[in-house]
């Protein structure tokens, strides 16, 4: 158990740190991999030796679910026990040593519901002390059209690309209802299929040349001609939303969840260092 245990979490350490298999590593990365898991061994064996391990358990189908998830990686099942094979590893110790990460993943939860309670004064105090983390900035809602340059393609050289994206121009100053139709008739973009739509867009997000005209754009009007490194496009902003900060009413619930949540660390990490000072 202990040593396909180990393999398992050599595995996971090689493909954190190195994002290669433990087969694949060089000499020195290999040597940090096996110190890396061999304390993290040690440690989980002290989180399941520790008073807080009994009564933990795994249910079974949390255990084949995430087995379940893991087979899914692969083509099939032949590549999945050929990789197992490659890492030192087989089914039943590759699903005990998943078991036993899963076990002290339970056992620190457990822990953790010891964290002191976050009160209402402590999510006011927080909104009060991060304003700049409830600011929300003014955000566009935009579609576009686009006709890519490409001289090397007799349907994309500048002069074509210029005279079909001046045509869907024309057909918009005409009647600027039809942008999404347009756009999933000529634009070169995958979002024509969604009539152009780039959704929500904050400042920032495209091309400077298109970021510059989108923000002076009022909400329903479209756009001149706009060049960008991708090509020649035409904009439709058809909504604006305004700056604004989130009240504490909208802010209350994910406050609540982030200080719960370093709270939960801080009292895991302070019971994980009391039980190796204690080893």
């Amino acid at each position: 158990m202990s040593e396909q245990a180990v393999a398992y979490l050599e595995l996971k350490a090689a493909q954190n740190l190195f994002g290669k298999a433990p087969t694949a590593l060089e000499a020195g990365e290999r040597e940090h991999v096996r110190k890396m898991a061999a304390k993290q061994f040690s440690l989980e064996a002290r989180v399941l030796a520790a008073p807080e391990a009994r009564d933990a358990m795994v249910p079974r189908a949390s255990l084949d679910a995430a087995m379940e998830e893991i087979r899914k990686r692969y083509p099939d099942e032949a590549d999945f026990h050929a990789d197992l094979q490659h890492n030192g590893l087989d089914e039943a110790g590759f699903m005990d040593a998943l078991e036993r990460e899963l076990l002290v993943e339970a056992i620190l939860e457990k822990v953790g519901t010891r964290a002191a309670q976050v009160s209402d004064i402590d999510v006011e105090l927080y909104y009060q002390y991060h304003p700049d983390q409830f600011r929300r900035p003014e955000t566009r809602r935009v579609r576009h059209i686009l006709v890519t340059v490409n001289d090397d393609l007799p349907d994309n050289t500048r002069p074509v690309a210029q005279g079909r994206i001046e045509a869907i121009a024309e057909r918009l100053a005409r009647d600027p209802t039809r942008f999404e139709e347009q756009a999933m008739k000529h634009s070169e973009c995958p979002t024509a299929l969604q009539g152009g739509l780039l959704g929500e867009v904050p400042r920032g997000q495209l091309y400077p040349e298109l970021d510059a005209a989108l923000f002076e754009m009022k909400a329903g009007e479209i756009s001149g001609i706009l060049e960008s490194p991708m090509g020649l496009h035409l904009l439709r902003c058809e909504g604006i939303t305004a700056a604004a900060v989130l009240t504490l009413q909208e802010a209350r619930s994910p406050i609540r969840t982030l200080l719960e949540q370093r709270r939960k660390r801080v009292c895991q990490g302070a019971w994980v260092k009391q039980l190796l000072n204690r080893a």
